[in-house]
């Protein structure tokens, strides 16, 4: 391919085609050693991700990607990139150099109003992808880009109907969302690393079916993101614990409504539900300072009282 802007476009829409096939997969945290592998187009490999925050891979004369390195316990992030709430992610130079050459990439992906995918970290090993994203300001005296996520279904479309259907007001837009959604599978990837990928009730191990649950809803002044607010729990268990048909007593001892123990419909029932009454969980996370809150757990229980 002779025209260096067509194969641009070209590996942009391929790397966003297969990052929807992963998600298709592994839902929206992703291997990092996948995202490392990339995929092949015209006898090149094209890797997405490197240990360097804004990535070139060799094929493309500007970056293709951005990340943000997982949180870890035993040593800070090397750049504090920031979630704002407005509507725009604050991304850090790299080091405090503006001429560097990944920042002078960066800027010149800006200037060229070039698509990127966004990638942060979620725990080590898995990350989350944004995409497409796009350079909007580079702000010298902080050091910072400013970074807002589109959506290529509306780019495309032109069907604008978000606040006066500028670029800015449906970035900022969809940005905001995708912070949301950001905020949420940063809560469920480290409630679910907690619980050794493992539904605390029933042991069930597949992934694609297991959930973070809120021990007391995030409206509540102590429903906090934090792994001791939270339980990893498969869909149907999940289910139950929101609508108080299962409850979870203070000394991690599972109840089951008195009418649902009455009730006589199968062995989904019974094996599912009925039979975990009086049992205790059946996972907890090995570290103390993630296993569930017991006053947490006694207010939620207090609910589920209540409901029966």
């Amino acid at each position: 391919m002779s025209n260096p802007s067509d194969l641009d476009a070209t590996v942009r829409a391929r790397a966003f085609q297969f990052l929807d096939e992963l998600r298709r997969t592994h839902g929206d945290a992703l291997p990092r050693d996948l995202l490392v592998r990339g995929f092949e187009l015209h006898g090149h490999r094209v890797s997405l991700l490197a240990p360097q925050g804004i990535f070139k891979p060799a094929i493309l004369s500007m970056p293709l990607s951005i990340a943000t390195a997982p949180p870890s316990p035993r040593k800070p992030r090397p750049y504090d990139d920031r979630v704002g709430e407005d509507g725009v992610f604050h991304y850090k130079y790299r080091g405090d150099d503006p001429a560097h050459p990944d920042n002078a990439g960066l800027r010149r992906a800006m200037g060229a109003r070039v698509p990127l995918v966004y990638f942060v970290g979620l725990v080590p090993g898995r990350y989350h992808a944004e995409y497409p994203v796009f350079v909007v300001r580079d702000d010298m005296t902080h050091l910072t880009f400013n970074v807002q996520v589109d959506d290529l279904g509306l780019m495309r479309a032109q069907e604008i109907s978000i606040a006066g259907a500028t670029d800015d007001a449906r970035r900022e837009y969809i940005t905001v969302l995708a912070q949301r959604r950001l905020h949420q599978e940063s809560f469920r990837a480290r409630v679910l690393r907690a619980y050794q990928e493992c539904c605390a009730v029933c042991r069930l191990k597949h992934t694609e079916l297991l959930e973070a649950a809120h021990i007391l809803p995030d409206h509540h002044r102590e429903g906090l993101p934090i792994v001791r607010n939270g339980l990893a729990l498969c869909k149907i268990h999940h289910a139950a614990f929101d609508r108080n048909i299962l409850g979870i007593r203070p000394d991690r001892v599972i109840e089951i409504r008195a009418d649902i123990l009455r009730e006589k419909d199968g062995s989904m029932l019974r094996h599912g539900l009925q039979d975990l009454h009086g049992r205790e969980l059946e996972v907890i996370p090995r570290a103390r300072d993630e296993r569930p809150d017991p006053a947490r757990l006694q207010e939620r229980y207090e609910l589920f009282k209540q409901a029966g």
